[in-house]
């Protein structure tokens, strides 16, 4: 049995071996090549306290946008390089947990494909089923793990990635009075996109009063931004959706909120300006040169810095119960009176 030196993998497994004892690591499953296995790391950091807020971040679920793990992974950077001088930051740490999984997929990662080692994608794999008829494909098929956008046979268990990011949710971030998740993919569009669900139906999730807070306090902090912020079913409906299975476990729980997010940086821009990156398969999703590269993380480093303070901050922004109401009302009227999902 080995494991291939995948870079990510490389550059995760020696920021883990550098960080202070406040960085807690651990393996949670195997992904497998044949004979070569991948660890995949969970790593968490800050308050024990069960009733403290949390933040998950996750990356690399479709292992060809590898922009998305490498954000996770220059924010845990920046936080494990900060734990050296910041006292702000060890000062909300002492109420704040944040967890991450950069590499979901590290097969994917290393084959440069969207799916797993078994052709499975991982962002079709929950058992949810839409309410409303998908997208041909792209919703997600079980014709062929040699198609893209496989969900695996009908009534076989999650893949061992997408049962370990579950378990991961439901530990860590689930049963507190508040928690978010940020997962981080590319190759949507020419805009930046945080998404939210649903992903299965049309219909607006529960709360949609706590979204629109959110996004209210977003839009003031962040003047001049370049994000918009949606339902996911306002572009296209899949099955199987990994955040729409843990919404649904959490908004069961009424003294729990969950609220999971879903950056979709838009690839169509970095193509754009430059044209040449069709021509190779990580180019679609990714951005191929240095400064560019640089820009991205620069901008999107401080959404995440944001989540974290949203997070910490949550009993400042989020409605009552007298407010909840109106904050519905303006949410349908910003997010659902135009056409339905393309």
């Amino acid at each position: 049995m080995s494991t291939p030196r995948l870079p990510e993998l490389a550059e995760l497994e020696a920021l883990i071996a550098e960080a202070p004892p406040l960085l807690r690591a651990r393996v949670v499953c195997e992904a497998r090549l044949g004979a070569q296995r991948f660890p995949v790391h969970a790593l968490s950091l800050g308050s024990e306290d069960p009733a403290a807020p949390a933040v998950g971040f996750f990356g690399g679920v479709h292992g060809l946008e590898r922009i998305g793990a490498e954000v996770v992974l220059a924010y845990l950077r920046s936080l494990v390089k900060r734990l050296a001088w910041d006292a702000v930051l060890h000062q909300q740490l002492q109420s704040l947990r944040l967890v991450f999984m950069p590499l979901v997929n590290p097969v994917g990662l290393w084959l440069g494909t969207r799916a797993n080692g078994n052709g499975v994608d991982l962002m079709r794999n929950a058992p949810v089923e839409a309410r409303e008829p998908v997208p041909f494909m792209i919703g997600g098929q079980r014709l062929s793990p040699r198609l893209p956008w496989y969900r695996g046979a009908e009534g076989a268990a999650m893949e061992v990635e997408s049962a370990a990011l579950c378990a991961l949710v439901q530990d860590e971030l689930l049963g507190r009075p508040f928690s978010l998740a940020i997962d981080c993919h590319s190759g949507f569009g020419a805009r930046d996109r945080i998404w939210f669900p649903h992903a299965h139906t049309a219909e607006p999730i529960e709360h949609l009063p706590e979204l629109h807070a959110l996004h209210r306090i977003f839009e003031q902090s962040h003047v001049h931004h370049q994000y918009v912020f949606e339902p996911q079913s306002q572009q296209y409906l899949t099955h199987g959706d990994l955040w729409d299975h843990l919404y649904l476990q959490a908004a069961a729980d009424p003294h729990g909120l969950f609220l999971p997010l879903t950056l979709e940086m838009g690839s169509w821009l970095w193509i754009k300006k430059n044209p040449r990156q069709l021509f190779q398969r990580h180019g679609i999703f990714n951005p191929l040169i240095g400064h560019r590269q640089q820009r991205v993380m620069r901008r999107h480093l401080s959404l995440l810095d944001f989540f974290t303070r949203a997070a910490s901050s949550h009993p400042q922004w989020l409605p009552g119960t007298g407010e909840r109401e109106e904050h519905r009302r303006l949410a349908r009227k910003h997010w659902y009176q135009r056409p339905g999902p393309r």
